[in-house]
């Protein structure tokens, strides 16, 4: 069977936990994160990964989770290649991660889709390299995901790759965005978390690429864990410095409270923010109109007409409720790509893992892969991904892709 027909064939797939397998027969899932599928004698691959599925960041893993299963029932339902999902919660936490990460090893692990949020990968990243265990995460953009030196960007894993654009990409991509778009504004201020690598290694290239392209930045304001919820400092100086634009390289919990903070002040600049702030419309209490003509730059639009996002979309919304974020996108274009180096390299269950992650390794230096957060999507040796970015705008109350 080839990738091509599997892809075709994902809408027959059975919307219900415990997967169905070709023969019609069902495995029981292992506990109350794990979904499995199994056939007659066949043994499915065991994929793992952990994500805040509690906690301040669970919009990400919940997300990064649901989408998963999709993809999973999708794979499973079409029969040969099958797959068996164990997602573990970490809640942001890089003890519970590396916890996460014993379980899922005790249980068999074959690959994974990593952690969903960078702390807990950078922590869990020497773990699977140790143990030679293959890896792609959706969403943990810090180069301390991939390389062992990620100030220096030396000594990748090698066996880690990444299916999210990493933190200087984004960076770099932004400054470049604004740069060509001075109609949003011509004086920026950023707002960063300066004890997070995700914030920092965004900011950090985002600062850099602005001096090239020629941006003005007329303030930088700080905060970390101490002080994440007043951020009337930052805000006013962010005005009083004539800021038009304020750029957040950070996740949508503290963005969300300065969204409301400076509207209660009266200030109403364009804000513009990362893959971090995707999911803030679905944050419990948030007004939505405080969010709205935010810009966001993405490899994923939900309102996209082609096919392929038109039936996830669909999908997704009527199994949970919501429409799906980018860390959805990613995860349904993690699992896929799996598959898609599975089935090139001819993958099965009884290999050793040793040789299941260096079949995968050679896929994903080699292969092109088109999915839901871009096409012809490719990596280089280190791990990181090559593929094109878009700007999205949230427009009464839904995120919308921006026409250049």
């Amino acid at each position: 069977m080839t990738f091509n027909k599997l892809m075709k064939g994902m809408l027959a797939a059975a919307t219900v936990f415990t997967m169905v397998a070709c023969g019609g027969s069902s495995a029981p899932a292992s506990g109350s994160d794990s979904s499995s599928a199994a056939s007659g004698g066949n043994t499915a691959i065991k994929i793992g990964g952990s994500g805040p599925l509690t906690g301040g960041a669970a919009v990400y893993g919940n997300a990064v989770k649901n989408a998963a299963e999709i993809a999973v029932e999708e794979i499973n339902a079409k029969g040969g290649l099958q797959f068996e999902l164990n997602f573990q919660d970490d809640a942001h936490d890089t003890e519970k991660a590396v916890t996460a990460y014993g379980a899922l090893k005790d249980w068999g692990m074959q690959a994974s889709i990593l952690t969903v949020t960078s702390a807990p990968g950078a922590a869990v990243a020497p773990l699977y390299s140790e143990d030679g265990i293959f890896a792609i995460t959706p969403s943990g953009s810090s180069l301390a995901v991939i390389y062992k030196d990620a100030a220096n960007q030396t000594g990748s894993y090698g066996n880690i790759f990444q299916m999210c654009f990493t933190d200087p990409n984004q960076g770099t991509a932004s400054a470049d965005y604004l740069a060509a778009h001075k109609d949003l504004g011509s004086k920026i201020a950023v707002i960063y978390k300066n004890d997070e690598n995700y914030s920092t290694g965004i900011r950090d290239k985002f600062v850099n690429q602005a001096a090239e392209v020629g941006l003005d930045i007329v303030y930088e304001g700080t905060f970390d864990d101490s002080n994440a919820t007043d951020f009337s400092v930052q805000l006013t100086q962010a005005k009083e410095n004539g800021a038009d634009i304020v750029f957040l390289p950070i996740y949508y919990d503290p963005a969300s409270l300065i969204l409301k903070q400076a509207d209660s002040m009266g200030y109403a600049p364009t804000f513009f923010g990362v893959d971090g702030m995707d999911g803030i419309l679905s944050l419990e209490g948030f007004d939505k109109s405080l969010a709205e003509g935010v810009y966001l730059l993405t490899p994923f639009s939900a309102d996209a007409s082609d096919d392929l996002t038109a039936n996830f979309v669909t999908k997704y919304k009527e199994k949970f409720g919501e429409t799906p974020n980018q860390f959805a996108a990613d995860a349904y274009d993690a699992i896929y790509a799996i598959a898609m180096a599975c089935e090139n390299a001819g993958v099965t269950a009884d290999m050793s893992t040793a040789d299941i992650t260096a079949a995968l390794v050679s896929q994903f230096g080699s292969m092109t892969f088109n999915g839901l957060t871009g096409s012809d999507v490719t990596w280089a040796a280190t791990g990181e991904v090559s593929k094109a970015p878009k700007a999205i705008i949230i427009k009464d109350g839904v995120y919308v892709g921006v026409q250049d």
